[in-house]
């Protein structure tokens, strides 16, 4: 095949994206596949007009490369793509739209509430945040209600830093979703393939020294990983079938990350939703992939391979 892998663009992920995009290109090209990695600007349509390339891996994390932009214009020039169709994309970009659909599904997502910077400044910021604390008690995590890699997120356990952690927020979108934290184990889930054939790989379970934030994620050092999850079976299990669930009622396909929460009393929390999973030498999905015993390189040329002929059917 003839592969053009899109990392970059514009937004605060560019750098992960960029260091996933050249992970991918390593592993095919040891394969012997013609790859190319292009990043999302000018060039990119004469690029893809010009032919010669038979399916897209876009691997654009953040804004465009997440939320059904990228994937739409991939579907307006007629090329095949690797990930979740556009629509799909859009309904779980955002969270709280996500987490709404997961809720009605009857699948467990933490209480929640979002709330735009501008109400803050209307209707008085004392007491919007003496509301929140009142009704959820702490601690919370306020997170951006579009956003990835954990930016713009943090766990509250005081009020008075309630507000600090909104003005941080506010810092990479215009809209906090505020939701009642959860304890117990936390389990990244990679999921495969598409509907009813779909399958979840071994859960990677996170322990991380505070919390698990941007740096934690991307630099090695403080966060230990069990691959798979030290979980019963019936756990895992469990775990993988909310993972499922989630990925199935959100039309996910192709690859996607499920990030949950386990409570002591089994309930299975869904805290999270990737579309488009990181891929470097520390992401997560990597990981599950060498849990379940299978080879990094061929599983993307398999998931390139059905893209390819999911664009010519």
């Amino acid at each position: 095949m003839d592969v053009m892998i899109l990392a970059g663009g514009l937004s605060h992920e560019r750098d992960v994206s960029l260091r996933s995009g050249r992970r991918v290109l390593d592993s095919l090209r040891d394969l012997g596949d013609s790859v190319i990695l292009h990043d999302v600007d000018s060039d990119l349509i004469p690029a893809l007009r010009a032919g010669g390339v038979d399916v897209v891996w876009p691997i654009v994390h953040g804004a465009s490369g997440e939320d059904g932009s990228l994937q739409g214009l991939l579907e307006l020039l007629g090329v095949p793509y690797v990930g979740t169709d556009a629509k799909s994309s859009r309904v779980a970009w955002v969270k709280p739209v996500a987490k709404a659909v997961l809720a009605r599904a009857g699948i467990a997502t933490p209480e929640f509430v979002t709330l735009p910077q501008s109400l803050f400044r209307e209707a008085g910021a004392e007491q919007v945040l003496t509301a929140i604390a009142d009704h959820f008690g702490l601690p919370v995590v306020v997170k951006p209600a579009r956003g990835g890699s954990a930016l713009g997120v943090t766990l509250v356990t005081r009020k008075e830093d309630l507000a600090h952690a909104l003005v941080h927020c506010f810092a990479y979108g215009d809209i906090a979703l505020i939701e009642r934290a959860v304890t117990g184990t936390e389990v990244a889930v990679a999921v495969l393939g598409e509907g009813d054939t779909a399958r979840a790989l071994p859960g990677v379970e996170i322990v991380c020294d505070g919390p698990y934030d941007y740096d934690a994620r991307y630099n090695p050092g403080r966060v230990e990983y069990f691959a798979p999850a030290r979980l019963s079976v019936e756990r895992a299990d469990a775990v993988a079938q909310a993972a499922l669930a989630t990925h199935r009622e959100l039309g996910l396909r192709d690859l996607s990350r499920i990030d949950v929460i386990l409570a002591e009393d089994g309930t299975v929390n869904v805290l999270d939703i990737n579309v488009a999973p990181g891929l470097t030498e520390v992401s997560l999905f990597p990981q599950a992939v060498a849990a379940a015993g299978l080879d990094l390189g061929q599983l993307y040329r398999e998931i390139l391979a059905g893209a390819a002929a999911r664009g010519a059917a």
